[in-house]
């Protein structure tokens, strides 16, 4: 399983985003599943913008080429942690729910084109490998 971030969605999902092409590529050489969280997919459709896109992103979701995982309370709480642990990233609710993600179902690499997640720990310890 990899992460997917914010910036993949949008990027996969709009034809006329700079990143478009690269993570196309990036996902195609990848033959594992992708795993977003809620607040990534809200972010999405919020950035991409036009309906045509955000069909494009609905699709991802129930396709199954996205998966996500049932948030819980737990989790939201340290995502919360997360975000005054990293204030002067600064971390937003998406990126430490993506975090939250990576410890909770050991996942270590993430698709990103966000350069925060270099300096974000896995349970406060082991780093991202961070794609593409």
């Amino acid at each position: 399983m990899i992460l997917c971030d914010t910036g993949i969605i949008v990027a996969l999902a709009s034809k006329t985003d700079q990143y478009h092409r690269q993570c196309v590529e990036a996902t195609k050489s990848t033959r594992v599943q992708f795993v977003t969280t809620w607040p990534c997919i809200t972010e999405a459709m919020h950035l991409v913008g036009i309906p045509y896109d955000r069909e494009l992103v609905r699709q991802m979701v129930e396709t199954g080429f996205l998966s996500l995982p049932s948030p819980t309370i737990a989790d939201a709480l340290r995502a919360c942690a997360l975000m005054r642990k990293y204030a002067d990233a600064p971390m937003d609710f998406a990126d430490a729910s993506l975090v939250v993600a990576a410890e909770t179902l050991n996942i270590t690499r993430i698709l990103t084109l966000d350069s925060h997640f270099y300096a974000y720990r896995i349970n406060d310890a082991a780093p991202f490998e961070v794609l593409p």
